[in-house]
């Protein structure tokens, strides 16, 4: 049993494993670790999704607010989502971009919706990429369970009929 142990750690990640070769504790880890799996990745699918709306909405807000904004009008400025201060737009054709971990470039709102648009076609490809990997686990978790389904209903039939014989 140890030598086993030892020959399934030297393994290499991502490798094909005959899951009827494995003992119903051995498949309980290794759906423990798939279910984390799917968890995490469901997580993150979720944290894509409202990343993307997000720049969708930016998107809407630079395309159909840089129209109708007049120089020096008077709006209120989010600092947090929570937290909003007075201020003037003084150039209702340039923005300010957040172009991640807190930093800011002024575009004109052409290039801010192709940046918005650019960002919102690769979260697009990269939720597509990630619903494929979700399914591909989901089903592994699946392909887990039942394997180690039949196992314990073998191990429960063979201990009713060792019990059986033992009382004849």
């Amino acid at each position: 049993m140890a030598s086993r142990g030892r020959q399934q750690q030297q393994e290499k990640p991502g490798e094909a494993v005959d899951l009827s070769t494995l003992t119903a504790q051995q498949l309980s880890a290794v759906k423990k670790q798939l279910d984390g799996e799917v968890e995490h990745l469901t997580s993150s699918y979720a944290q894509l999704a409202a990343a993307q709306a997000k720049f969708k909405e930016c998107l809407r807000i630079v395309k159909s607010g840089s129209s109708s904004f007049e120089k020096d009008k008077s709006v209120l400025v989010p600092l947090t989502n929570s937290l909003y201060v007075k201020g003037k737009l003084s150039d209702p054709d340039r923005v300010l971009v957040d172009v991640g971990t807190g930093f800011y470039v002024e575009k004109d709102t052409a290039s801010a919706a192709e940046f918005y648009e650019s960002k919102i076609k690769e979260l697009a490809g990269n939720i597509q990429g990630l619903e494929g990997i979700v399914q591909a686990k989901t089903n592994n978790l699946r392909v887990v369970e039942e394997v180690l389904r039949q196992k314990v209903l073998a191990q429960q039939q063979g201990a009713a009929s060792a019990g059986a014989a033992q009382a004849s």
